[in-house]
């Protein structure tokens, strides 16, 4: 879920940022990039925690522009869903087809199909306009509830972090009720 990683970065300055306080320009540039992005090989980069000086390269000029191009190579806290990780999600929309969730940065849809058969229709309850009920009514999937569910597949593509759920097992489902209950 949440993992420390050194990542590689290239960082070109024009020659106006030469200077004594070349080192903290590139810092300032790295973590003004690349925090609050998703990578596809490493996952949504939360934080940059650190930009040794040691692991930078020298400088190659761009010959047409007279830019500098400097390999850098930074630690960052990353978060990145794996299949069958148990996460708890805040529900931010509700259809007929299922509900979409948050965790942070991540966006997860759980399909009706990947409910307990008490909620999806089955066997009783399923879809009243803007929540999903359980057959008994104790169970209401709406807007601003918690709910855990197991990761079946998350797809990282740069800019972009999304998975696909389910509450469809032990221990899954309705964890807090939201607020004004």
């Amino acid at each position: 879920m949440f993992y420390v990683k050194w990542i590689p970065h290239t960082v070109v300055l024009s020659p106006v940022h030469f200077g004594p306080k070349l080192y903290s320009t590139i810092t300032r540039l790295v973590e003004s990039s690349c925090e609050g992005t998703a990578l596809s090989h490493y996952g949504y980069i939360i934080r940059v925690l650190e930009v040794p000086e040691e692991r930078m390269k020298g400088g190659v000029i761009e010959y047409d522009s007279g830019e500098v191009a400097y390999e850098v190579e930074y630690k960052a806290l990353v978060f990145r869903p794996f299949k069958n990780e148990v996460l708890d999600a805040v529900v931010v929309d509700v259809n007929q087809l299922g509900f979409f969730a948050y965790v942070g940065p991540l966006r997860i849809f759980v399909s009706q199909h990947l409910f307990p058969s008490d909620v999806n229709g089955i066997e009783g309850g399923g879809f009243d306009g803007n929540s999903w009920v359980s057959e008994d009514g104790v169970v209401s999937i709406r807007d601003g509830v918690g709910v855990r569910l197991s990761v079946i597949g998350a797809t990282v593509e740069e800019g972009n972090i999304t998975a696909v759920g389910t509450i469809n097992e032990d221990f899954l489902g309705l964890i807090d009720v939201g607020e004004g209950e």
